[in-house]
């Protein structure tokens, strides 16, 4: 039987042709869009007024954190009470009672901004210098956390001069110091315009000229409090060109819940994370990011687990219920404004990836080894399935004997699945 002769109808010079008409979009997908670069993700972010910090202050809070788990019988009997009682919960206890031990914040913010309020220029200029001179002190006796920096104050007409300021005598200071924190994050609050962010670059530019910086080495984050970056009076969303206007330089969108929502005209009983008007700004600021490498964070809730037995109770449930409901939409970093929330932070994070790990990891697995299965997964689907279950490593929820027993591949190897490198 002989087979038939198929004969392709263009030629190569028309193949061109399509390869012309698309260079422009070619190359703006790959500037706009590059995906993942697989920098950690923090999964939590915890701001403190900036005269408050301390070079301990992060054991302080882990210690704090563990006391007050105690008082409620220990983290295995919150983690009941909470609703996360489902897998092996003395596993999770001790997996949480490890990172409260060894690394309580992952990302900490010395608050210049609502959290510190408006004082005289000499004194915010005094509290700048002991934040440099405790930040430098924090990082020589590695008890800083992995990621460290400053909030500012807004880039609106009447703090822009004292937010430039700030930003000014602390970066100076640490590099007259010696050099930067590897993991410095600078944040840029209240943000209503693009112009505004455009302005930032430049300022970060300009700092960088001044002290012989590598360009690019200062980013900054930009936090969503307001209603006029999430549609403009245009019609469009100006957060989307927030992500593009500053190339290289944008590293986070941070939702801002009580700015946001009060912005909203939401009464303050009903200002929270999982309010209608944050789930439209969250899912606006998620397209915004998706396939440009920057990370998306949400918001924080002002109901502390203090005070009485019962209020802690409902304040850890809530806070526990917010957590996992941010992870499950695909938002994997969260705010904590206290060290009692550092409970359910980890509880709640943690019980996410080990609930989902077994179903993953053998997924991956037959996907990687061509196994037959009743589900199949296509490339993209591994992707998010490597994707979830490096994140659970980074932190700390699942460990690398989990991985090579559960899905048969080590730690590096899944990496390069999540970042689109094909197992070799």
């Amino acid at each position: 039987m002989s087979s038939t002769s198929i004969n392709v109808t263009l030629c190569p010079a028309e193949y061109q042709t399509v390869d012309s008409a698309l260079a422009t979009w070619d190359a703006t997908l790959a500037k706009n869009y590059p995906g993942d670069d697989g920098r950690r993700q923090p999964v939590q972010t915890t701001y403190v007024s900036a005269d408050r910090f301390t070079p301990g202050l992060a054991a302080e809070w882990g210690t704090a954190a563990m006391s007050a788990a105690e008082v409620a019988g220990g983290l295995a009997a919150v983690a009941r009470e909470v609703g996360l009682g489902d897998g092996d919960v003395e596993m999770l206890a001790e997996l949480v009672a490890r990172k409260l031990s060894t690394e309580p914040i992952e990302d900490l913010r010395l608050d210049f901004e609502d959290g510190y309020g408006n004082r005289d220029d000499e004194i915010e200029d005094a509290d700048v210098a002991r934040a440099v001179e405790r930040v430098v002190e924090a990082q020589t006796a590695r008890t800083a956390p992995p990621f460290i920096g400053i909030r500012f104050k807004c880039f609106e007409a009447p703090t822009r001069a004292r937010g430039l300021r700030t930003l000014d005598l602390f970066v100076s200071g640490l590099l007259a110091a010696g050099e930067l924190p590897a993991g410095l994050v600078l944040t840029l609050p209240k943000v209503t315009s693009v112009a505004q962010v455009e302005a930032m670059a430049d300022v970060v530019g300009r700092l960088e000229s001044a002290h012989g910086l590598p360009s690019g080495r200062l980013r900054f984050e930009v936090q969503v409090e307001t209603p006029q970056l999430i549609l403009g009076p245009d019609g469009f969303a100006p957060v989307a060109r927030v992500v593009h206007a500053a190339p290289g330089r944008v590293s986070a969108l941070h939702y801002g819940t009580y700015d946001y929502s009060a912005s909203m005209g939401i009464a303050a009983a009903y200002q929270s994370m999982d309010h209608p008007v944050a789930d439209h700004a969250k899912n606006v600021m998620q397209l915004a990011v998706a396939g440009t490498g920057v990370h998306l964070s949400d918001g924080s809730t002002n109901i502390l687990p203090i005070g009485d037995a019962e209020h802690v109770a409902s304040a850890w449930r809530l806070h526990a219920r917010l957590v996992r409901r941010h992870l499950e939409r695909g938002i994997y970093q969260g705010w904590d404004l206290h060290p009692a929330q550092l409970v359910t932070r980890y509880l709640a994070t943690y019980a996410f990836y080990r609930d989902g790990f077994d179903s993953a990891a053998t997924r991956l697995r037959n996907y990687v080894q061509r196994i037959d299965s009743a589900i199949m997964d296509e490339p993209a689907t591994a992707k998010a399935l490597a994707s979830f279950i490096h994140r659970g490593v980074v932190c700390g929820a699942l460990t690398a004997a989990d991985v090579l027993r559960s899905a048969d591949l080590d730690v590096q190897t899944v990496r390069d699945i999540a970042l689109n490198r094909p197992p070799t």
